[in-house]
Parts: structure tokens; sequence; C-alpha cells
């Protein structure tokens, strides 16, 4: 048999309207976009039909000019929109990470860089500086992610030397970002101790040499080593750099700022490096901070002046919508109004809040088998990956929950869930209260063909 693509009819390409023919058509898009806008779009439509007649032989099943007006809804549609993310994952990486309040950003201009008392040029960085300084208690810079802000430490405090790190520290996290090559790209020589699982203080001291230029710990945010493992404590660490005169750099990651015990949350806080001796930290404004994407640096600060003062500081700055959200969330922190602050009051919220939650909301709906079921919330975002909430689910067995799923995701606020077992699991610890309404209106008009049948399993 022959496997030659069949050839199209040409009459096929002569159903395809010309520009001057779809631009009569479309007479009321003309009141609202430009001739030469829509000039632009009708001819990706005509481009779009010959390779649909040139691959399948056949003109799409709709008129050439709903096409168009398809086209320009897509347009004026924001790509980046608000979901629910019933997940239970509250660092999700795919959904923006840190979930921040709803605000209203300055428009127009703004103090930025303008000093107000002065009447001068100033700095962006007060902005946040003094928050972070109280939190803190040292100098502190905001770059615009935890990456740029490890490159310009070891760059400005390493470059050209040496730097020592644990073996077991040497990790990868998101997107391919590992630390032996952020070292190689910043200049520095990497200077390996200890092994995978254990490394001891004398595995640092022996690596001392005139050529040491910065010790780093690096927090191991996104696995966890178990078993026969061991590394000193940071404050020991520092008290022996400290004999040599050589600064200690620790990288937090995910950048904690509260005690998160009381939730069962075991992860290092930002503060507590700082007090055990670390010279300089930093770590991420977007994942337990609870705030935008950004990087933070704190500690000595000469240490920190000379990183402000580097030539690619000003490639990794933040702008002014950053600041604007992190002074917001800095504020919260400091004050203590965590409720104020969405990441930390999910992390907080007592299981027995989120099952009352769960069964108002199950009580008050009709579709066919949602029950309210234990299960455990993630924090996610590459931070405490052995650690979990406990939680209460909605579940929803489904004929399809694929295809469940996808419609939920097809809504004007799209829902995104998860899958187990054929059924739809939604966690109300990471939906805010106001989209209760519209998780319910949705569910509510499933197809029915999705769901169990009455009495299925």
């Amino acid at each position: 048999m022959s496997t030659d693509k069949v050839q199209p009819e040409p009459l096929l390409y002569r159903k395809i309207p010309s520009v001057d023919e779809a631009l009569r058509a479309a007479a009321g898009l003309l009141d609202v976009y430009s001739r030469d806008v829509l000039t632009r779009e009708i001819r990706l439509v005509q481009e779009e039909w010959r390779r649909q007649i040139r691959d399948l032989g056949t003109l799409p099943a709709i008129e050439f000019g709903d096409a168009l007006a398809g086209r320009m809804t897509a347009i004026e549609a924001p790509s980046l929109r608000p979901v629910i993310n019933a997940t239970g994952v509250i660092l999700h990486t795919n959904l923006g990470r840190a979930p921040l309040g709803e605000s209203e950003f300055i428009g127009g201009y703004s103090n930025l860089e303008f000093d107000l008392a002065k009447g001068a040029r100033g700095k962006r960085d007060v902005h946040a500086a003094a928050l972070l300084e109280r939190l803190l208690g040292h100098a502190a810079i905001v770059l615009n992610n935890n990456a740029a802000a490890t490159y310009l430490v070891l760059r400005e405090l390493a470059g050209g030397r040496e730097a020592i790190v644990s073996r077991g520290e040497l990790i990868e996290i998101g997107d391919g970002f590992r630390i032996p090559e952020i070292m190689q790209q910043a200049g520095v020589n990497l200077r390996e101790v200890g092994t995978t699982n254990r490394t001891h203080l004398r595995d640092y001291e022996h690596a001392i040499n005139e050529n040491t230029a910065l010790i780093v710990r690096v927090h191991a945010s996104n696995f966890r080593m178990e078993g026969f493992t061991s590394k000193p404590p940071l404050s020991e660490i520092t008290a022996l750099a400290r004999t040599y005169g050589v600064p200690v750099y620790d990288d937090l990651g995910s950048g904690n700022l509260v005690d998160l015990s009381t939730a069962g949350i075991e992860e290092p806080i930002a503060s507590q490096s700082l007090a055990d001796g670390a010279d300089i930290i930093s770590f991420s404004g977007d994942k337990l901070l609870g705030g935008p994407q950004c990087g933070i640096v704190a500690g000595r600060a000469d240490l920190v002046t000379r990183i402000r003062r580097h030539p690619m500081y000003r490639a990794f700055r933040v702008d002014k919508l950053i600041l604007e959200a992190l002074e917001r969330t800095l504020r919260s922190l400091y004050l203590e109004r965590y409720d104020e602050i969405p990441t930390l009051r999910m992390l907080l919220a007592p299981v027995a809040e989120i099952a009352r939650r769960a069964e108002a909301f199950a009580s008050g709906m009709s579709v066919r088998g949602l029950e309210v079921v234990d299960g455990r919330s993630m924090i996610g975002g590459g931070s405490t990956p052995a650690q979990s909430l406990p939680t209460c689910l909605l579940r929803l067995p489904c004929q399809d929950a694929e295809r469940a799923a996808a419609w939920l995701r097809e809504r004007e606020v799209p829902i995104i869930g998860r899958i187990e077992h054929d059924a739809l699991l939604l966690d109300l610890r990471t939906v805010f209260p106001f989209q209760e309404s519209a998780l319910r209106d949705a569910l509510d008009s499933l197809p029915v063909e999705l769901l169990v049948p009455a009495g299925g399993a």
C-alpha cells in the first residue's frame, strides 16, 4: 500500500478568505482593534488553515471569522492567571511557590530611590533593610533570588581562591542548579572535605590553607540523608573558622524566619544561624519566609557592603513590585501578624480547623460520592522534604479522574487538585476561604458522566 501523503484539493485553499475579505467580514472587530493588528492576526489564521489542509487534507471545523475572534479574545486574556490550589502543596513550585495575599500595588510613581527627608537620590535597599535588620539583627540586602545571592557571595568573597564545602552538601536543586557548577561560574576553587555521609570538624581544619577564602555550609533543602551520617554543628565550624580568620557562609536555601516547631516542622531559623556565628547567610524570600521571589543576603556589615558594591549587584537587584511585596511581608513577620502571610497561615493551621472547613464544605454539596478523608499536606517548594502536615481531604471518586481534573483546570478560575486511586483529592489547607464558593460551583457542575454512578464503588 502506498504511504504517500494524500494531496489536498486545490479548492480547499480557495476557501480561505483573503485579508481584504476577512477584514470586511470582521467589521465589528475593526471598532475595537486597528487594521494593522487584525491584518497580522488574519495572516496567522490563514497560515494555520493552510497547515491543516497540508497535513490533514481538511478545513478546520470552524468559521474563519470565529477563529479570528477567538484569537483576539485569547490575546486579551492575561497569560498569568489566579488559580485555586487544592493540591495541599503549600509551596507549589509550579503555582508560584509562596502564595501572596490580596493587595493593591502602588500605581504611578513611588519613592523607590528618592530620599523624601533629604529631597535627594536615595537607595532602594532602605525599603526592606530596616525590617530585615530588626528581624535578623544584622545588615541585609535583597537580590532577585537565592541563586543570585549564592553566586554573588561566592564571587565577591572567594573569587579566585578556595572555598571549603562538605561532600554531603554538594547538592543540586531545581532546574539543574548545582553547587559545584555555581562555584565554578563564580571563579571559586572548590575544596571538598569529608565523605558523602560523614564530615568531621577535623576535615575542615585539615583543608584550611593560605588560599582558603571561605568555608561554605549548604542546607539540603530538597532532600534528607538518614542512617550512618554526621556533621559538626555550625557553632563548631564558626569557632574553628575564627581561629584561622576565615569567614563562614551559610546558604540556608528556604529561609525560615519563624519557629515552626509548634506545627511539627523542623527547619533552621535564619537568625539562629547568625547567632551561631555565621559571617554571612543567604536564603529565599518565596519559600518559608512567605514573600515574593527574591534572595536575601545578611550578616557582617563589612561583608554585606562588599557584596552590594560588586559590579554584578545591579544585574541581580529587585524591582519596585518585589520590594513592595517583600516589605509588606517583612512587616507582618516582625509584628508577628502571621495570619496576614498566607504561607504561614497555611503552615500553622491546625488539622481540626481544616477538618471543620472540609466537613462544612461537604455538607452543603450534592455532588455524588464526595466524602471527607484523612490525608497529608506537603510543604513543597524544595523545603522540608521529609515532613508533611496532617489534613482532611475532600475525596471525589470519578469514572475518569484525568478528564475530571482537566475539566476543573478549564474553569474561568482554574482548579488544580491531585489524583489518587481513580479519585480527585482536594485539600482546603491550600484553598483560600474566599475561593470556596468557586470550588463548590465547579464541583456541582461537573459532568455526571465523569462521576461514579450511584451505587458504584
